[in-house]
């Protein structure tokens, strides 16, 4: 393939999240993944304060906290202006320099101002091309409250759950606390409702896990998910791939190093298993893969997901109940540990493979908005 013919992408990762280092580790695969034969990459690196940055090696620069050599830079939400700029400061006065043109962004953001529907926004805004979920799908699959308000509407099963905000919290524990313990029996999970790897999450067994739980969760957002825990439950991910008709893997089983799938457990101590394909009936995979299309559908994402399930052990397979999605992941985890690809490459879809279709499922994204009028020109 000719330089001319070369897609121009750009590498987003960082940003200002309690995911930050998630998101550096799966940059740094997808980096590596990308063809330089097919694609002209230009990283962009997000500190946690969220400046962007551009310049050599910008991932490493960002993984020692060292961005002294390189360039602040932005892409400006119009679409006469599709690219990376900077500001130059000359005598005559400022003006905009073009860095880098770009055909695609592929946003390795995990958590807040990149998963949630944020950056998203802005790309849309500057009518550019970029992998996976729109503003909505982004929006609703980040949000772990409102997530779960869609899947019951769409007769999804999921566990019981409340939200209660910050506020909540610090003005009157002590209610927050009860009306906790009256949504279901311990254990009980509290959660951030706008993270993801796990960051801020306690299971709580005792009242006073419940209090520690709720002052970590808030943290980390302003709103906090506390959710029935399924006391003795397989951990089943499936991973989704495609636009208006998606594709699913086949699901893999994670067996925990830690009382439950832990920030320190997936990223830390190296000692959880990841069972793929997961031991599971026919019958039993074949429900787990239509819900996770069904849901995925239903937020309307786009590009990938990795969704999440919590069956509970000794159920039968065809028992009604015993299996809930806990959560769509619609920028999930692409290190080299990460159950997404891992997945797909079970499913006889290699990472570079899996990375150059998801590259085209954006372009084939902006192909579609591009149809959609933007003027009415009334009728006739």
């Amino acid at each position: 393939m000719g330089m001319q013919n070369k897609l121009r992408v750009g590498v987003m990762f960082g940003g200002r999240s309690g995911e930050h280092e998630v998101s550096l580790m799966s940059a740094r695969s997808i980096l590596r993944a990308l063809d330089p034969l097919k694609y002209t990459v230009t990283q962009i690196g997000l500190t946690y304060e969220g400046n962007w940055w551009v310049g050599e090696d910008v991932l490493e620069a960002l993984s020692q906290n060292r961005v002294d050599q390189l360039s602040p830079a932005f892409i400006i939400p119009d679409p006469r202006w599709r690219g990376l700029y900077q500001i130059q400061h000359q005598a005559q006065g400022d003006r905009l320099q073009c860095l880098a043109e770009l055909d695609v962004v592929f946003p390795v953001l995990h958590g807040p101002f990149g998963e949630d529907g944020t950056v998203q926004g802005l790309l849309e805004m500057a009518d550019m091309a970029y992998v996976g979920a729109g503003v909505v799908g982004s929006a609703v699959g980040m949000d772990k409250g409102v997530f779960k308000d869609v899947m019951r509407a769409h007769d999804i099963p999921v566990v019981d759950w409340m939200i209660v905000n910050r506020s909540q919290i610090e003005q009157d524990v002590e209610q927050v606390i009860q009306q906790a313990m009256r949504l279901a029996d311990f254990p009980l999970f509290v959660k951030p409702a706008n993270l993801g790897s796990s960051v801020g999450i306690t299971r709580c067994n005792t009242r006073s896990d419940l209090f520690e739980g709720l002052y970590e969760a808030i943290r980390f957002d302003r709103r906090v998910l506390i959710e029935h825990g399924v006391a003795q439950a397989r951990e089943i991910e499936i991973s989704v791939l495609g636009n208006e008709n998606p594709q699913v893997s086949l699901p893999g089983e994670v067996l925990p190093s830690r009382e439950f799938y832990s920030y320190e457990a997936k990223y830390i101590d190296n000692r959880s298993q990841l069972l793929v394909p997961a031991p599971l009936s026919p019958e039993l995979t074949r429900r787990i893969q239509d819900l996770a299309v069904r849901a995925y559908q239903a937020i309307d994402c786009a590009g990938m997901a990795r969704a999440d399930f919590l069956l509970e052990k000794g159920s039968s397979a065809g028992e009604s109940g015993s299996l809930y999605l806990s959560e769509l992941n619609t920028i999930p985890g692409f290190t080299n540990i990460s159950m997404y690809p891992k997945l797909w490459e079970a499913s006889g879809l290699a990472y570079p493979a899996l990375v150059d279709r998801l590259i085209e499922l954006a372009m084939e994204r902006k192909h579609e908005r591009d149809r959609t009028e933007c003027r009415y020109r009334g009728g006739g």
